[in-house]
């Protein structure tokens, strides 16, 4: 069975950014890579509360950004999931919102999803945070998916 890989918001985002500043296009083209490269190796798999983000978005590439979700499996955001969340949230691991980042890592946390995928690099795959979520999450009982960024899938040419 393939590993299953949470995409998280920031994924379709930067597929389709409208940025024109060098790191945005370059995490546009990263994450075009690992699509086309590395999705294909995976089960992947996002919940409800990604589409409800990329629908509150403003730009011109709302629903190009939704499309690339076609095909995704979602994942329903129950009240465990909810629970969990706002454990995080509780333990000032997460920022305040119950609908943004930690319901992405209690999602994937919950379901038991081996990766969660994404650029939010100050939240999430944030090397200084990943003690405590391992700590958190086995308080709870729960696994940890890594947590990374497409980047780390891409060899850059070596062999």
């Amino acid at each position: 069975m393939r590993q299953r890989i949470y995409i998280e918001t920031s994924i379709p985002s930067l597929y389709y950014t409208l940025r024109e500043d060098v790191e945005s296009k370059a995490r546009m083209n990263w994450t075009r890579q690992w699509w086309v490269e590395c999705s294909g190796d995976f089960s992947l798999v996002s919940s409800a509360a990604v589409i409800a983000e990329l629908r509150r978005g403003k730009s011109d590439a709302v629903e190009d950004r939704i499309r690339l979700m076609d095909g995704v499996q979602l994942l329903p955001i129950t009240e465990e999931v909810e629970a969990i969340a706002q454990i995080y949230i509780d333990k000032m691991i997460m920022p305040r919102d119950p609908q943004g980042d930690a319901l992405h890592l209690a999602a994937a946390s919950f379901y038991r999803v081996e990766i969660l995928l994404t650029w939010n690099c100050v939240h999430i795959a944030n090397p200084n945070k990943f003690e405590r979520i391992r700590l958190l999450n086995f308080e709870i009982g729960l696994p940890v998916p890594t947590l990374t960024t497409p980047m780390n899938f891409l060899s850059g040419g070596d062999p």
